[in-house]
């Protein structure tokens, strides 16, 4: 039987979110009904408000999920009623071009739930990347949920942050950048996404790590998660102080968390000859990029984009949450307050101000 649940929806462009009653469907072939546990508040949530992912409204938001698979549809064989699963946004097909080479992280036809969630009224919802989790259960499709053991309840919160930008982050230095012990590593932007950068650089065994951001509070974060030198990029022009930093030459991976021409121009001057540079930062599509053509072939390297850190969930989460509880990977220090679906709102207030990494809903 369809279930009525509470969820927080975004109605129209740039209105305050509401909570709503939506329906959940049973599952269908391939679908899985969750009982979601945590939800961390992602930048992400905040611009399907303000319109710019699109203008399917009405939204259900949230996707960094931990939760409970309450029910399965037909055919479903990737998890079971009972199992505590983190939810991503990168359900692979398996038969595309990237999955036939063996690319299943690059998969081009990646699905959510068939079915619809609506409001009471019927109105179908547009779940946010898919998943649509600031809510009591949701609908995804199975290869949206990624089984994992071990969690306790009080490290749900953590744990479910690698559903989106956490996972981005670690994913842009330890896949895409592919940072290699003893290396050096700059990334410019400490929020949510940079700090994770960070932290995967730490994990991924590199000694010179360089945070670079405008506020010092975020720059004092990174040196919690491993960033050995900070660079405050409105006293200190960054390129020249990365250099001096690595021995006159450049770092060998630069990291654009932010995701702007200026940021990127930086990321590609400081790094070394034949470095790399990493774009996860996402631009906004007016933006445009002007380099020397002899520059980006004189300094030869490679220039690589972060799709969602490269990830593949079934592969990268079960290994992150095991860095995690050995005490190799502190997923506890990006969770800055734990809040109830009514405190959506106002934690993305929190959110503009820079004074959080993430804000976790607790259902």
């Amino acid at each position: 039987m369809p279930q009525t649940v509470r969820g927080v929806i975004a109605m129209e462009k740039d209105a305050p979110v509401s909570i709503q009653e939506i329906v959940i469907p049973d599952p269908g072939p391939g679908e899985a009904v969750v009982d979601i546990l945590t939800c961390g508040v992602c930048h992400t949530d905040l611009h399907y408000v303000q319109g710019g992912i699109g203008d399917e409204y009405p939204y259900l938001l949230g996707h960094e999920a931990t939760g409970i698979v309450s029910q399965i549809g037909e055919g479903v064989t990737e998890v079971a009623v009972g199992d505590k699963v983190i939810l991503n946004w990168r359900a692979v097909c398996g038969e595309c071009r990237a999955c036939a080479k063996g690319q299943p992280q690059y998969c081009f036809d990646t699905h959510n739930a068939t079915q619809k969630m609506t409001l009471t009224d019927g109105t179908e919802l547009s779940p946010a990347l898919g998943i649509g989790a600031f809510c009591e259960k949701t609908l995804v499709a199975a290869g949206q949920c990624t089984k994992v053991e071990g969690v306790t309840e009080d490290q749900d919160a953590a744990v479910g942050l690698l559903g989106c930008g956490i996972m981005a982050g670690i994913g842009a230095a330890i896949n895409t950048g592919a940072v290699q012990r003893g290396e050096s590593v700059a990334v410019i932007g400490c929020g949510g996404v940079g700090a994770a950068a960070i932290a995967g650089a730490s994990l991924a065994g590199a000694t010179t790590i360089i945070a670079v951001d405008l506020d010092p509070k975020k720059l004092e974060a990174a040196q919690k998660l491993g960033a050995t030198h900070t660079i405050d990029s409105s006293q200190t022009d960054p390129v020249e102080t990365i250099r001096e930093l690595t021995g006159g030459f450049g770092a060998d991976v630069v990291i654009d968390a932010v995701g702007r021409p200026e940021t990127y121009t930086q990321a590609f001057y400081a790094r070394d000859l034949a470095g790399r540079v990493v774009l996860v930062g996402v631009p906004t599509p007016e933006m445009t990029l002007e380099l020397p053509l002899l520059d980006v072939f004189g300094r030869g390297g490679s220039l690589k984009s972060s799709w969602y850190g490269d990830c593949l969930p079934s592969r990268d989460f079960p290994m992150l949450v095991e860095q995690y509880r050995l005490g190799r990977l502190d997923l506890d220090a990006f969770v800055t307050e734990r809040i109830s679906l009514d405190q959506v709102q106002e934690a993305f207030g929190t959110m503009a101000s820079g004074d959080v990494l993430r804000s976790v809903v607790v259902v």
